[in-house]
């Protein structure tokens, strides 16, 4: 059904990061956009109008994720990274049985959701119990199956069986196609150099991402730095580069590195949060974004965050690049905000998703205006309004939800699923992992 959603403020993402006054947003039959812009400009229509009485904009864009680790929130929480992967992580999800992924995925996706977050790029296992999760609650997902070596774990059948999914489904499904299929080679550390070849050259025959961690830690990877000079130039001897890739915390990287990404058209998902919470370091996002290199945000996983709020981490990525350079103007609200939107969809190479323009799904996000954060009402300046929303007012505000059009949050709670339920359920399990 086609609908018309008019609000007195629309937040449209555009590369200027623009506020319409007064505008509305046409969504047609499919659940994609066909109009944003003033009402006075508006094409005529039919169509049922839903007024709203916040601001309205693009459903917000996690780039990195685990989201299935909600079952593990809080293990090993004061632990830097290779500690608590070797010790904590890994050997509880060596317990987790393919319907526990589906529980920790339903709750993470309804976290998501009613915080403004419409996409996750997600790497997990069970990539078909995460799937029917957030075709449950009416998300966005682009899921990674890991490709690891670990003790049980065979690359070659982890691979084969992405080729078959994708093969099978193809890369993109559901309605509104909300479903993304893709690769998850976890590291360079955690995959041999054949295993990272085999994976690139798969997924460049079909045209799908891959999601990988690059250079989170400085403890890690030692051993191909010490041949390769850095992990980016190894990967791209492997070919890794080529294709539609991701590069997920990407903190410690020289001028070399980045500029190879650049050249590359890597995308670099910057998870600030976690990298503080971890110890791991402050990413080169300014000189990322001055090469080029398109930038978006994530949250990692809610055992090393240790929440989903990806409002949470647009101050924190302004924030940390202001103390990274010593300049208070080098990431603004506008900047921040577009990397939670418009950054996101590009840093995945997708053009139909983080912006309120024709063509794009409408993934929608109404902000209450019924909190001291906008006390000063709407009249304020632009540039003073959107202040206010990133600074001070963050996801505690988001009302209502729309993903393909479709309407999936209400009032701040899921449409889909019972909450109550799902965190009832996350708690047997962990309950039972800690068993």
């Amino acid at each position: 059904m086609q609908r018309r959603f008019h609000a007195p403020v629309v937040l449209p993402a555009d590369p200027s990061c623009s506020l319409l006054r007064d505008a509305v947003v046409d969504v047609d039959t499919d659940g994609r956009i066909s109009y944003c812009g003033p009402v006075a400009t508006a094409p005529g229509s039919a169509a049922p109008v839903t007024t709203l009485t916040g601001i309205l904009l693009p459903g917000l864009i996690n780039t990195h994720a685990h989201s299935p680790m909600t079952l593990l929130r809080g293990m090993g929480g004061d632990l830097p990274l290779l500690p608590w992967l070797n010790e904590i992580i890994w050997p509880a999800e060596a317990k987790l049985r393919p319907e526990d992924v589906r529980t920790g995925m339903l709750l993470g996706s309804v976290e998501m959701l009613r915080h403004g977050v419409t996409t996750s790029a997600e790497m997990y296992f069970e990539g078909e119990q995460l799937v029917d999760a957030v075709l449950t609650t009416g998300g966005r997902v682009l899921v990674a199956p890991p490709v690891m070596e670990l003790p049980g774990l065979d690359w070659r059948a982890q691979l084969a069986a992405i080729e078959r999914w994708i093969d099978a489904d193809g890369l993109r499904f559901g309605p509104g196609d909300r479903i993304e299929l893709g690769y998850g080679p976890h590291s360079a550390y955690m995959l041999s150099e054949d295993g990272l070849r085999a994976t690139a050259e798969s997924a460049s025959a079909r045209g799908a991402l891959i999601q990988i961690h690059i250079a989170e830690a400085a403890a890690e990877d030692l051993a191909v730095r010490e041949v390769h000079g850095s992990v980016p130039a190894f990967l791209a001897k492997l070919g890794m580069l080529d294709g539609r890739v991701l590069a997920a915390h990407a903190i410690h990287l020289s001028d070399a590195d980045i500029a190879l990404f650049a050249a590359s058209g890597v995308g670099m998902a910057h998870c600030p949060g976690s990298n503080a919470k971890l110890a791991s370091g402050i990413a080169r996002i300014a000189e990322l974004r001055a090469a080029g290199v398109a930038v978006g945000l994530g949250t990692d996983g809610p055992a090393s965050n240790d929440d989903i709020d990806l409002w949470e981490e647009l101050q924190l990525s302004a924030m940390f690049a202001r103390l990274a350079t010593g300049d208070s103007t080098v990431l603004t609200a506008a900047d921040a905000f577009l990397l939670a939107t418009r950054g996101g969809a590009a840093a995945l190479g997708r053009d139909d998703i983080g912006a309120l323009e024709p063509g794009r799904w409408a993934d929608l996000v109404h902000i209450d205006l019924d909190d001291p954060a906008f006390a000063c009402g709407l009249d304020v300046p632009d540039v003073q309004l959107l202040s206010n929303l990133v600074w001070a007012a963050g996801s505690r505000r988001v009302r209502d939800v729309w993903v393909a059009g479709e309407q999936v949050v209400a009032d701040g709670e899921s449409l889909r699923v019972d909450r109550s339920k799902v965190q009832a359920g996350v708690a047997e399990t962990a309950a039972r992992l800690r068993a």
